[in-house]
């Protein structure tokens, strides 16, 4: 932001030098980037973050000033004779596209002369930057470079039907720009158009048909807000950046946009001439007041670690444009200040202002003890298996291409959602797991000769809904790939379990997932919960990555591995008397899996059961049969108020064998 010292000089008195205001400035908020002269001006360049739309014009810089040094801010009063008839009668506003504009106010001029600009305007112009154009436009220019709202002036006899409508850009309709170059528009862009075509884009910069020239004799004068998202998406888009979406992107004072058109009415009609219509027209005239905020004096302290004065404190942020009554702790942010609605952003207010430099570098601070949320604490578990059990972490885009996501997809078969415009190229999809993203990260390293990259990413997906109106699900994930055995995988994810307290069993339920072989992809439950899914990924995702060998993912669910977990260690009684162990080895069925022996085995023996582990799997079909299989396991039983007798212990193994033999007809191999 440009600020001439001359141009400042009118709103306020200035006793410091341009140096000492800069510094003063930096300190507060508005960084000086440099100082230069132009024609016998000081002209400061401030740098001014993003929040602070309500300083890129020089009367919020001068309101700024007015606040450091405790000096009187005066605005320019306006004073206009509506001698014109009424506006009704000479135009119309439509607005269809509230959502991109929530307020437009219009006003006509009739009868101005066009011409060149006042000296004093166009050197004041000048020296921030601005072209000069005719008295006219420099009208516009100059307002909004004092008040920091942008303004347009139409050529009202070329408005056709006399009717101004807010409205979304056709697909593919196409606008000369007052820059006399062509732009194609779509139809999430706003323009604002006559009853035959569009006469400029909302907020970013007019067009060429209703361009004022020197024939000029009537006006209309807009003075709108425009959404932040819809002026930098159109901006972007079209590759055209102006001062006018420069400031619409920040956000401009929702109150200033009538005293804005006032004041380039004000002006217009000194420097041009020219009646001005009766009225306005205001598709928005209700404003709804900022919420008041309270701020409390103990956190004032406690967060700055010094005593400020209750009175300092008032005279601060009533002189910033807060209303507050006296001896109360609320305030109501002023209307060009929507970036004040908590109580740390009055206290930052607060802070600046009195200055940081008078905040001692020792200033006592109390700080209480924090301890690590539970899911932190888990997280730092979920790494340390992994990278024990040999992956490395990654981290990928959330954003991906279609066919990225379209090659695996376990959670979901809803389509998945995509953003507007790509966010990295060819990238629009959230995607919808982290297996996709870890394949291609293993292919890139296979490309690169790093042939054992066993990957692993812990971070969100975004799971669609059944409503299209519905915000999708942000599941946060733990996703694997490797080279290792499929056994060896769910031996990690095993040992995870056991690592973060998780009592119930790990148990796996056969499925069929695109992207995954078939018949070798399980759904992975903790008891009750469906924790996520474990499989051999698809020998044809894997050739469009070429990668050559089989590849194993897996893909969790944090939240819900977090609500089965137990991450303090609660204690446990420990049998003092000596275990027994048998081992059983069962003829079953081809399609018995190990989980259900092992569910049958904890069922039929109950407390008495130390632990039951799996040992090998073995086929004969010459003498067992086809489709049968040998599964070979040990189990180990003890008693916790005495020594386990050996009659005891062949009763319980009775049981196990029964049991094995009822529900899944094992047959025990003698």
């Amino acid at each position: 932001m440009l600020v001439s010292w001359n141009w400042l000089s009118r709103y306020l008195d200035l006793p410091m030098s341009h140096e000492e205001l800069a510094l003063r400035l930096s300190l507060s908020g508005l960084n000086h980037e440099e100082t230069t002269t132009v024609d016998g001006d000081v002209v400061i360049d401030l740098e001014v973050t993003s929040n602070r739309g309500d300083c890129l014009g020089h009367l919020g810089v001068a309101r700024e000033i007015g606040v450091l040094y405790d000096l009187s801010v005066k605005t320019p009063e306006i004073e206009l004779s509506e001698a014109g008839p009424k506006i009704e009668s000479l135009l119309s506003v439509e607005n269809r596209y509230t959502e991109a504009c929530p307020r437009y106010t219009a006003r006509v001029i009739q009868g101005i002369k066009v011409g060149p600009s006042p000296e004093w305007m166009a050197t004041a112009l000048k020296a921030v930057g601005i072209g000069v154009v005719n008295n006219v436009v420099d009208a516009t220019n100059y307002v909004m470079m004092e008040c920091g709202q942008p303004l347009h002036a139409f050529d009202y006899a070329k408005i056709a039907e006399k009717k101004v409508i807010v409205r979304r850009a056709a697909e593919k309709e196409t606008i000369e720009a007052i820059d006399h170059r062509n732009y194609e528009l779509d139809e999430a862009m706003c323009v604002i158009a006559d009853a035959k075509e569009a006469q400029a884009v909302a907020g970013v910069m007019g067009g060429a048909v209703s361009e004022v020239d020197d024939t000029t004799t009537d006006l209309v004068i807009e003075a709108a807000i425009f959404t932040p998202l819809m002026v930098r998406r159109a901006a972007r888009k079209l590759k055209l950046q102006s001062p006018s979406s420069y400031r619409f992107e920040r956000r401009v004072d929702p109150v200033g946009v009538d005293w804005a058109s006032r004041r380039v009415c004000q002006l217009i009609l000194e420097t041009a001439g020219g009646k001005l219509a009766e009225g306005v027209i205001d598709t928005a005239p209700e404003i709804t007041p900022n919420p008041p905020v309270t701020l409390r004096l103990s956190q004032v302290e406690r967060v700055l670690g010094i005593k400020i004065d209750r009175e300092e404190i008032e005279r601060i942020l009533v002189k910033l444009g807060c209303e507050h009554e006296s001896g109360s702790d609320t305030y109501v942010p002023p209307s060009w200040r929507h970036d004040l609605g908590r109580e740390a952003d009055l206290i930052e207010e607060v802070a600046r202002i009195h200055g940081y430099e008078n905040i001692p570098e020792d200033a006592p601070i109390p700080v209480a003890p924090s301890s690590k949320r539970d899911f932190d604490v888990a997280m730092e578990r979920v790494r340390s298996v992994m990278t024990s059990a040999g992956f490395s972490e990654a981290m990928t885009p959330s954003v991906v291409t279609n066919k990225l996501d379209e090659s695996l997809s376990p959670w979901t078969e809803l389509p998945a959602l995509k953003t507007e415009t790509a966010m990295l190229k060819g990238a629009r999809t959230l995607r919808r797991s982290l297996i996709p993203s870890l394949l291609e990260g293993r292919a890139n390293n296979w490309a690169s000769a790093s042939i054992h990259a066993d990957l692993f990413e812990i971070a969100h997906i975004y799971l669609p809904q059944q409503s299209n109106e519905a915000l999708p699900s942000e599941q946060y994930s733990l996703a694997m790939v490797s080279g290792c055995d499929y056994l060896e995988i769910k031996g990690a994810i095993e040992t995870l379990c056991q690592r973060m307290g998780i009592a119930d069993p790990v148990q796996v339920k056969a499925i069929e997932r695109s992207g995954f072989a078939k018949g070798a992809v399980v759904e992975v439950s903790c008891g009750e919960r469906m924790v996520g899914y474990l499989g051999i990924v698809d020998p044809k995702v894997l050739k469009s990555w070429k990668l050559p060998a089989p590849v194993v993912a897996a893909e969790f669910s944090l939240p819900t591995l977090l609500e089965a977990s137990s991450l303090v260690p609660q204690q446990q009684s420990v049998s003092m008397f000596p275990s027994v162990e048998r081992d059983l080895n069962f003829v079953v069925a081809e399609s018995v899996r190990w989980s259900e022996l092992e569910r049958v085995v904890r069922a039929a023996v109950g407390e008495e059961l130390a632990g039951v582990r799996y040992c090998e799997t073995y086929r004969d079909p010459a003498k067992d049969g086809k489709d049968r299989k040998r599964v070979l396991m040990s189990v180990s039983l003890q008693l916790h108020d005495g020594t386990l007798s050996g009659e005891q212990a062949d009763q319980l193994i009775g049981q196990v064998i029964g049991a094995c033999k009822q529900e899944l007809a094992a047959e025990l191999l003698s």
